[in-house]
């Protein structure tokens, strides 16, 4: 099962941190890649490009202009649409029903004020508490659980450096790939 996280309505000035720190977060935690909607946000892209050069992995992310279009395409090819809303039924009462389906997911994260016909759309509104707080933070338990914790044994191939764990300091190795 793989995951893919669509962040819903992407506003250029006021999201433009938010959202890169919600792929980052997607990213290293073992989605493997990420499509937007709202204001296309050509610097967005080119940052998690170059993050993905740099650190490794074939993360990639792509904008789509129509989000109710984009999101039945993905049902309809099989993926199991969750939306994070903290409206939804709590992390872990639905976990493992959703980790027990083989079929991929595809992560809804909001920006803006969220349309009715996503929660119904969805197969799974899911809340991570049931309190305001960040999509990111949101998505980072989510995907932490849906995978067991195994997305953090992951390696990146292909990256241009590599952090080698230190107890204190840091020591960042140089690939080879310049």
């Amino acid at each position: 099962m793989r995951a893919l996280v669509f962040r819903l309505g992407h506003r250029y000035v006021r999201d433009g941190r938010t959202t890169t720190h919600v792929f980052l977060a997607a990213r290293a935690l073992g989605a493997y890649a990420a499509v937007y909607c709202g204001k296309r946000d050509v610097n967005l892209e080119k940052t998690l490009r170059r993050v993905t050069e740099t650190w490794g992995g074939s993360f990639r992310v792509s904008y789509v202009k129509d989000w109710r279009t984009c999101l039945q395409e993905y049902k309809d090819n099989g993926l199991e649409v969750v939306h994070l809303t903290m409206y939804g039924l709590p992390i872990e009462e639905v976990i493992e029903k959703i980790r027990s389906s083989p079929r991929d997911k595809l992560v809804i994260v909001g920006g803006a004020k969220v349309p009715k016909e996503v929660y119904l759309l969805s197969d799974w509104n899911v809340s991570v508490t049931s309190q305001p707080h960040s999509e990111v933070s949101a998505l980072s338990i989510f995907l932490h659980e849906l995978f067991k914790g195994e997305e953090l044994l992951r390696s990146f191939e292909g990256g241009r450096l590599k952090v080698l764990p230190h107890e204190r300091g840091k020591h960042v190795l140089r690939m080879n790939a310049y």
